[in-house]
C-alpha cells in the first residue's frame, strides 16, 4: 500500500513526523556546490505530532513541538519514511534537540 499524500500518515503516540531541510545547493550569485562540499543540516519542519504518551497514572504528557515548528534534530536516529519520492523522519518528542524561534 502506497500513501499518496503526507496527510494519511498520522504519527501514533509522543513521535513527530520531520520534513529535514534540504542544503542549498546553490550559492546566491548562482553558482552549482559539488556534492562533496553540501553538507546536511540538522534543522527540519514538524509537519504532524501523536496526541502525547502516557504516563504510568494515565495522564497525557502534552508534545513539546506543534505542526509548522522549526526544529533542530540529531544527526542520526529516526525512523526514515518515504512517500512518493519525498521523504521524511519520524522522531520521539524527546529526541528533538531544540526548538528553533525566528
Amino acid at each position: 500500500m502506497a500513501l499518496r499524500n503526507i496527510k494519511q500518515l498520522v504519527p501514533l503516540l509522543d513521535r513527530v513526523l520531520v520534513q529535514k531541510i534540504k542544503p542549498e545547493t546553490k550559492t546566491a550569485s548562482g553558482i552549482y556546490l559539488p556534492e562533496s562540499s553540501v553538507k546536511d543540516i540538522n534543522q527540519g519542519t514538524v509537519l504532524a505530532v501523536g496526541p502525547g504518551a502516557l504516563d504510568k497514572n494515565g495522564n497525557k504528557i502534552p508534545m513539546s513541538v506543534k505542526p509548522g515548528d522549526k526544529v533542530l534534530i540529531p544527526q542520526y536516529g529516526g525512523s526514515p519514511v518515504k512517500v512518493n519520492d519525498e521523504e521524511y523522519t519520524l522522531f520521539r518528542d524527546s529526541e528533538i534537540l531544540a526548538k528553533i524561534n525566528e
